[in-house]
């Protein structure tokens, strides 16, 4: 009985240290992690000066104001900034519509070369996006959509992850005997669509609508391809617009980009669990 007791004892101590292990080494890694973020919202709030002193500044100056006022003079940040949220908002509600009617289609009917079709999305998946920039503003420049918010969320709305995820995921979460019942009952197509495939797939949706809008968030390329007037920018470009060999106001910069940064970071904290689900969601069956 007692050497049991002291066995027990001992994996008990054992469990405490590892758990105790296990929280420092999250604390660390969280820690050296943030430690950008912090830094990035000091210096949003530093003149150029102070920014650039030795040794730099570690807390919170008092500098925000004028950096703010820097920034709305040197470019329309509150319109580049408005279209950003339009553009990442269309971008999110047109990805979820075509590839959650893309995956469904692909999960649920059986039609000819059904399999050749799903195979052909997925090797776009291989393509380098470097490789798609001119093609993709050859095309835009014939539709008459350069220095147009459409050439931003219109080409990628049916992308080959989205339709991936979407069909894994109504594999894993709608029988294919609950789509027979409805029909049965006389539910037309869409309406199956609309009133079955999409309440069960509300975690997927989540998890695809987030990762799409912050892509469309950050995007770079895609307005540095298409956007012509400052006034048509997104926020990523506007920001970069701000930069010079000479003249660079990098408190009015951070300022920009905590800005920028504020809403994804926030996006995220909320919804980060609901990324990781709705991503492993469709990995077991």
């Amino acid at each position: 009985m007692a050497h049991s007791a002291t066995v027990g004892t001992l994996n008990s101590t054992s469990a405490r240290i590892n758990a105790w292990t296990a929280y420092l080494t999250v604390g660390i890694g969280a820690l050296v992690m943030l430690t950008p973020f912090y830094f990035l919202f000091v210096f949003a709030t530093q003149s150029r000066q102070d920014l650039f002193s030795l040794p730099p500044p570690l807390f919170f100056g008092n500098d925000l104001a004028a950096n703010l006022q820097i920034l709305t003079d040197r470019i329309p940040f509150l319109r580049n900034l408005g279209w950003s949220l339009y553009v990442a908002v269309a971008s999110t509600l047109l990805t979820l519509l075509f590839c959650s009617m893309g995956g469904a289609a692909f999960a649920l009917y059986e039609f000819r070369f059904k399999k050749h079709l799903f195979a052909l999305v997925m090797a776009t998946m291989l393509l380098p996006s470097f490789m798609t920039i001119i093609p993709n503003f050859m095309v835009m420049d014939a539709l008459g959509w350069i220095d147009q918010p459409r050439a931003l969320y219109v080409p990628g709305a049916a992308g080959a992850f989205g339709i991936f995820l979407m069909r894994q995921s109504v594999i894993a979460a709608i029988p294919r005997e609950l789509v027979e019942a409805a029909r049965m009952d006389g539910c037309g197509e869409f309406a199956i669509y609309w009133r079955i495939v999409l309440p069960l797939l509300k975690p997927a949706l989540g998890t695809l609508g987030l990762a799409t809008f912050i892509a469309s968030w950050n995007n770079f390329i895609g307005p540095l391809v298409v956007m012509r007037s400052p006034d048509m920018y997104t926020l990523p470009l506007a920001l970069r617009s701000l930069q010079s060999p000479v003249d660079t106001e990098w408190g009015a910069l951070m300022a920009g980009t905590a800005i920028a940064t504020l809403p994804l970071l926030v996006l995220f904290a909320l919804a980060s669990r609901q990324l990781i689900a709705g991503l492993t969601a469709g990995a077991v069956k």
